[in-house]
């Protein structure tokens, strides 16, 4: 489904990507495990089309994107939650949803998409009205989430979807990324600090250092490694 081939990407003068390499299997969770700055964020605006490699490609369902624009790799299938919880927070909950599906045209279909994430999120029901600024940050995750999912992704790229939430609504969150997987079929790119969970749940996992894919492999495999229990599993 997502082929990206050899793919470096560079801030100015300083590399951020070196020659990475990853695939994407369509009906697959794959998990991208990495410390802060190895990388992780960069990879997934680069698919996004947020930044443009300087070498290599990157293609999706057989397509190039890398040389299209955001919009239109939205409009294929390609959508990213990103990390930080982005929000419009003079808008609405329900502005905000819909301008998830701003590169829609079947209303019915967009009709049904809200109401499942209001089914979903039950706060964000409740808030529908309520102006995204004022959301905690557990509700604007839940909101960065459902927004994505109004754009009727084939490939919903997550990023980084616990970081800073209080236990419980981590939890919550858990069982939402599970729940979008198993019901709606979504194939999902995770980028996620809690790396138990993360393989645990993960079809296969790529681990990140450097700017450069060092492993790939089974979650449950990965999870065995000695090299990831001691950098990643505090094993």
């Amino acid at each position: 489904m997502l082929k990206v081939d050899n793919i470096t990407v560079a801030y100015g003068k300083a590399k951020a990507l070196h020659g990475v390499t990853l695939t994407v299997e369509q009906g697959e969770m794959v998990t991208l495990l990495g410390s802060n700055g190895a990388g992780k964020s960069t990879l997934l605006k680069t698919i996004s089309g947020l930044l443009k490699p300087r070498q290599g490609g990157i293609s999706f369902l057989g397509q190039q994107i890398n040389n299209l624009p955001p919009h239109k790799i939205v409009e294929l299938g390609v959508v990213q939650a990103p990390e930080g919880r982005e929000v419009f927070p003079s808008l609405s909950v329900r502005d905000n949803l819909r301008m998830g599906a701003f590169t829609r045209r079947d209303e019915k279909a967009v009709a049904r998409d809200l109401q499942f994430v209001f089914d979903l999120f039950p706060r964000l029901a409740e808030r529908r009205d309520q102006a995204a600024g004022t959301l905690s940050g557990g509700e604007a995750q839940m909101l960065a989430i459902a927004r994505a999912l109004l754009a009727d992704p084939k490939l919903l790229m997550l990023d980084e979807p616990s970081l800073g939430l209080a236990p419980l609504v981590r939890e919550d969150i858990f069982h939402v990324v599970q729940q979008i997987y198993q019901e709606r079929r979504v194939t999902i790119l995770l980028v996620e600090q809690n790396a138990k969970w993360a393989l645990g749940v993960a079809s296969r996992a790529y681990i990140m250092e450097n700017g450069r894919i060092v492993m790939e492999d089974l979650g449950s495999k990965l999870a065995e490694n000695e090299h990831v229990q001691r950098a990643y599993l505090g094993y």
